[in-house]
């Protein structure tokens, strides 16, 4: 599913993948993947943990649906299964770090409708012209 994904570059690719095999060890406690499936299918996935350091925030690490989806509502039923694990886990803030280039704009407005604001943004932390933004959402 990751690699029929045509936003991702291969190097996302492979750190999406390196992150669901770290997941998926029995010793992991750093990494939890809610996922979603049709029909036995996997459509979509959502990879968060704990942010190292810090009492109750959680970063969104990798966050992917199935091209033959989107727009159906898999990608925002996967954030609210992970926001209500969250809450369990006495959470306060999730943190989201995303692209400036104009091909991430769609993930900026998903972020954006389910409430996740801008908190900082590195100016050509990528690469020349393309910042880092970090988003944020208080659980």
């Amino acid at each position: 599913m990751i690699h029929r994904i045509e936003t991702f570059s291969s190097e996302e690719k492979d750190c999406a993948v390196e992150l669901v095999d770290l997941a998926l060890q029995p010793s992991n406690r750093d990494y939890h993947i809610l996922v979603a499936d049709r029909d036995g299918t996997l459509v979509g996935y959502v990879c968060y943990g704990p942010t190292p350091m810090t009492e109750g925030t959680y970063d969104l690490y990798w966050i992917a649906s199935d091209p033959k989806v989107r727009g159906q509502g898999v990608g925002a039923s996967l954030v609210s299964r992970m926001e209500a694990d969250l809450r369990g886990r006495q959470a306060r803030i999730i943190r989201v770090e995303t692209s400036a280039t104009e091909s991430y704009g769609p993930t900026r407005g998903f972020y954006a409708a389910l409430k996740y604001t801008e908190e900082a943004r590195i100016r050509d932390f990528y690469k020349v012209g393309d910042d880092l933004i970090i988003l944020t959402k208080r659980v």
